[in-house]
């Protein structure tokens, strides 16, 4: 946590909350890592003359974006096996590639990778699904982002665990190292309801209540061939058979649920359950566009995630926020479907509220952590700009990211990452692309 002062003097500010309001002409005071004032710039210069201000003239200051979906380390995968569905994208290529090159090192690099495109992105914080998640947290720490951390939970034995008893314990073995740090959370999460048994669901889900209600996570309802197959397996849907297991709860966070009936929408709105939306991976992988605005209508909490770069290519929020708003206009027929404001919220205060974080991040209020990403209007493409929201939305993409700030601290200034040597992290990339091309080369030639 940055224990400097600063005053952060932008354009606009957009805080989400309150809900639809833009600030012209405003600013932040930042000090022990948290938002102490907000008041319009003329007056934070005549109350602070001391404090050392960053000046954004042609800026608009929003909450760090909430990624609440992701396996990081498969940005290493990146393009790997591009054009193929979930099943065959799994089982002949990711699967087998984890299989012979699933290590520590490996996840370490790989986040390490994701953190410093995420930071570059706007993200501040995102919630991750994998192996090695001990590692997931030691490369969020070193790159100053903030971060929930899950390990897989799968029945079958990978060289990361050989049963579910053994990536449940693995999943809750580095509770202690993360308990102290401020930026950091445990979450559980079992992989998929085609993945899991009944008994795993049931050790996870006591696990959680014991250990303070902690997040957890789980595909469901990805692809409608899921749902045939647990027809025939159990006689039921799985978002059913996770609510007889008493799985569905505000706990937890519901990664996909593309294909769902109003039913289902109902139960989940009742329930508090959270979704995890991720519109690029499951156009990618053609496993259909969920029906966000039913969801949202239906008063279910809703925030965006990139999944994982194997299925993505992009651990960027900018754009699956916009693809998100624009596939449910498209779909719906209603061009007011999710607009700019409503976008904005569930990339960043519905995620925090999803992970547990709504207290902390994911608005612009003061006494919250100082989670705040700058975004660039002076170029070309931004220019003129009427509305910011709307231009965040629909005019700027990552590439206009100027400034991000965890806690107070900058981790990006005038699009440079202050925490990292992005030539470095170039580099242990090539190395582990080698590897997996090579992996790929041997597998297509048996």
């Amino acid at each position: 946590m940055s224990s400097v002062s600063e005053l952060i003097s932008a354009r606009w500010i957009i805080p989400v909350e309150p809900h639809d309001v833009v600030l012209v002409d405003h600013s932040l005071l930042v000090s022990e890592g948290r938002i102490r004032a907000i008041m319009p710039t003329v007056e934070a210069k005549r109350a602070y003359p001391e404090v050392p201000e960053t000046v954004l003239s042609q800026h608009v200051l929003i909450p760090g974006l909430v990624n609440t979906h992701n396996h990081a380390a498969m940005v290493l995968m990146r393009g790997l096996a591009d054009d193929r569905a979930l099943m065959d994208w799994l089982q002949n290529h990711i699967w087998p590639t984890e299989k012979e090159h699933l290590s520590a090192e490996m996840v370490y690099d790989g986040t390490e990778l994701a953190c410093a495109e995420m930071i570059r992105s706007g993200t501040t914080c995102f919630a991750d699904f994998y192996f090695h998640h001990d590692q997931v947290a030691r490369a969020a720490r070193a790159l100053g982002m903030r971060a929930v951390v899950g390990g897989a939970v799968l029945e079958f034995p990978t060289s990361y665990a050989s049963d579910a008893d053994a990536y449940i314990e693995r999943a809750v073995a580095c509770r202690d190292m993360i308990a102290a740090d401020p930026l950091l959370k445990l979450a559980l999460t079992p992989h998929a309801p085609y993945t899991v048994a009944d008994s795993t669901f049931k050790k996870v889900m006591t696990l959680a209540a014991e250990m303070d209600d902690l997040t957890v996570m789980v595909h469901v309802h990805e692809t409608s061939s899921e749902i045939t197959d647990s027809l025939k397996a159990h006689g039921v849907r799985p978002i059913e058979r996770l609510h007889q297991l008493g799985v569905l709860g505000p706990n937890l966070v519901a990664v996909h649920c593309v294909h769902m009936t109003p039913i289902e929408l109902e139960l989940f709105a009742r329930l508090g359950v959270h979704v995890a939306h991720c519109p690029v991976s499951n156009l990618k992988l053609a496993s259909g566009i969920a029906p966000v605005k039913a969801m949202l209508e239906a008063g279910i909490n809703v925030t965006i995630g990139t999944d994982g770069s194997a299925s993505n290519n992009r651990q960027d929020m900018f754009a699956e926020t916009r693809m998100a708003s624009l596939l449910q206009k498209g779909v719906s027929g209603d061009a007011s479907a999710v607009p700019a404001h409503q976008a904005l919220r569930m990339a960043t205060l519905n995620g925090a509220k999803a992970l547990g974080w709504e207290a902390d991040i994911g608005s612009l209020v003061v006494g919250k952590s100082a989670d705040i990403t700058a975004v660039d209007f002076l170029s070309l493409e931004t220019s003129p700009c009427y509305d910011p929201a709307s231009h965040l939305l629909h005019a700027a993409g990552r590439e206009h990211v100027s400034h991000v700030w965890v806690a107070g601290k900058r981790l990006l200034s005038n699009g440079v990452l202050t925490t990292t040597d992005t030539d470095a992290i170039k580099a242990k990339a090539a190395i582990w692309q080698e590897r997996f091309r090579t992996g790929e080369m041997n597998r297509a030639s048996n």
